[in-house]
């Protein structure tokens, strides 16, 4: 671990590892020269320069940080100055208010609508340009997925499509209310990585969308 001025400064990102797209996130910041950590219990938050929260089902995750003593351990490192990225019900969590519901960690000032598109059919992907992250119009996969409805002060808005928001950033935080991944995007994972003060390996040696990504990678699971 890096050091400066005798104090030990955190240089890895972790996944929490409760339910949902665990492996695909730990793929993807491996592919950018980066060691994840599984996050189980809140001594594995400890030393970590930001979280992902993946996406998979809101209320089970919900429920289970609290089982856990998860949620506390997050609100604190957070405060301490941890980052955090959620995606999809990561994105529902971290809100700071859901549409006709009860709000859990509400680190981010934005509102959420949950499955605002319909069932596991509507599911769908598209493309965008967001300037900040790449060059490039990246892909992007929505999994029955949430709505940012408002956004409030300090809260920045990454991309914005029809009647809602489907990416924001605030200081602290990354919010994407879909999968990067579940594609070849690696821009996301790359820009939140720089975003948390680390040093992903940059364009130049492995590209925003990624040639050499599998699909099928999340069947090599029990490897982690």
């Amino acid at each position: 671990m890096p050091k400066r001025a005798g104090i030990s400064l955190p240089d890895r990102i972790g996944v929490l590892d409760l339910q949902g797209g665990v492996v695909e996130h730990v793929r993807h910041l491996e592919r950018l020269g980066l060691c994840p950590v599984l996050v189980k219990e809140p001594e594995n938050l400890s030393g970590l320069a930001g979280l992902i929260i993946p996406g998979g089902e809101s209320t089970c995750l919900g429920r289970l940080l609290t089982i856990f003593g998860l949620d506390e351990a997050i609100i604190d490192q957070y405060r301490r100055g941890m980052k955090i990225w959620g995606t999809c019900a990561g994105a529902i969590l971290l809100a700071a208010k859901i549409t006709g519901g009860d709000h859990c960690l509400a680190l981010v000032d934005i509102e959420v609508a949950r499955n605002s598109f319909g069932s596991q059919l509507d599911s769908f992907t598209d493309y965008a340009l967001i300037p900040e992250l790449s060059p490039v119009r990246l892909p992007l996969t929505f999994i029955r997925a949430p709505k940012i409805i408002k956004v409030g002060p300090g809260v920045r808005v990454l991309l914005a499509k029809d009647d809602f928001i489907a990416a924001v950033e605030s200081d602290g935080a990354l919010v994407t209310t879909f999968h990067p991944e579940l594609t070849p995007c690696l821009a996301f994972h790359r820009y939140f990585a720089r975003k948390c003060g680390l040093k992903p390996l940059d364009e130049t040696i492995v590209a925003d969308i990624d040639p050499a990504w599998d699909s099928t990678s999340w069947t090599d699971h029990l490897r982690i």
